[in-house]
């Protein structure tokens, strides 16, 4: 499938939150020209789509240079959420090696780790 690409700047495209119902913040990919020929290629973008669903995310969905489809984010995808309003999403990429989140439960608090 195709998308609307707004070029940002060199080698930052967007996708604009009227690209497709439900988006909360665009996405915005940092890559070159010709890798961006090949995002046509699986549904990586789709995935950075629904990612700028998620309830809480700020500012945009993010997709780095090394993007290619995940289980649920694309792998290379980056999102920021709300304390607030926001999701936690340890398996966000999957569970490739080096891929995913690591949460822990501690009985510290927020000062001690701040």
């Amino acid at each position: 499938m195709s998308y609307k690409l707004i070029e940002k700047g060199p080698n930052v495209f967007e996708i604009p939150v009227t690209e497709s119902q439900g988006m909360n913040v665009p996405g915005r990919i940092f890559t070159s020209e010709k890798m961006l020929k090949t995002l046509t290629e699986d549904k990586s973008l789709e995935q950075v789509i629904n990612v700028a669903k998620l309830p809480g995310i700020i500012e945009a969905s993010i997709a780095m240079p090394d993007i290619h489809w995940g289980y649920g984010f694309p792998i290379g995808g980056v999102a920021a959420f709300d304390y607030e309003e926001g999701i936690v999403s340890p398996g966000g990429v999957g569970y490739d090696i080096n891929c995913g989140v690591t949460l822990i439960s501690t009985g510290m608090s927020l000062d001690q780790v701040t």
